[in-house]
């Protein structure tokens, strides 16, 4: 069994106090959420319901639906940042009827051929480029390339003295062991972080900062710290 690497509390607020703009609400919002990368990359504007504080994650991992929760704090910023996707959507749809789209799920784009221009399915965090597609002449948005997150993630770790080797990933194992050190109900987490199995949720319960095995040394509860000070000598 190998055990997730985890970040304390301060160790997030170290590493993403060195990121800037968008990258950083982003890796806030997988950190507040428990999103995987992809998930937060791949979130439209529908699915986020700010006035609820929820988040719809479409199509997760194993094709599923789940809920999670969009923090508090978030919800400024993430309200900014879909009148900056708002702003970006009009210009450029006023390119002509080919600009403004945005790539869909095909079933959907067959049902609803244009929904690909609406506000609803644009990505929270669009990509600066454009494409055009050769064969329809179409101008899409993509969606921001993860690669911009994990190397403003990495330069972040680097920059922060952090020493624990810590990814986009290790944000999502620090959101599930910090609600269960907070007391939050397993089954709970297991449906925020959409695993299948409870079993693998349990992993975080070995993690958990309060020891090996969730106990505490008994060094720490018979009366030895005063001969911490002597270690020295």
């Amino acid at each position: 069994m190998r055990l997730p690497t985890v970040l304390g509390p301060d160790e997030v607020r170290q590493i993403l106090i060195q990121m800037r703009g968008v990258t950083r609400l982003l890796a806030l919002l997988l950190y507040g959420s428990g999103m995987r990368l992809m998930e937060g990359l791949t979130l439209r504007v529908k699915d986020l319901d700010i006035g609820r504080g929820e988040i719809v994650i479409r199509r997760g991992k194993g094709a599923k639906d789940r809920v999670t929760v969009l923090p508090d704090m978030l919800r400024v910023p993430l309200a900014d940042q879909i009148e900056r996707v708002r702003g970006l959507h009009a210009r450029d749809s006023a390119r002509g009827l080919h600009a403004g789209w945005v790539t869909m799920p095909s079933a959907l784009d067959r049902k609803y051929p244009q929904a690909g221009r609406s506000l609803q399915w644009q990505w929270v965090f669009p990509s600066a480029r454009l494409h055009v597609d050769a064969a329809t002449g179409r101008v899409y948005r993509h969606h921001l390339h993860e690669s911009a997150l994990q190397r403003a993630m990495a330069e972040a770790v680097r920059r922060s003295g952090v020493t624990k080797r810590a990814t986009c990933h290790t944000l999502r194992h620090s959101f599930a062991t910090h609600l269960l050190e907070r007391g939050a109900d397993i089954r709970t987490v297991q449906e925020l972080l959409g695993h299948r199995d409870v079993s693998t949720t349990m992993l975080y319960t070995h993690v958990l900062n309060r020891g090996g095995l969730g106990v505490r040394s008994p060094a720490d509860v018979a009366g030895f710290v005063e001969l911490v000070s002597g270690l020295a000598d």
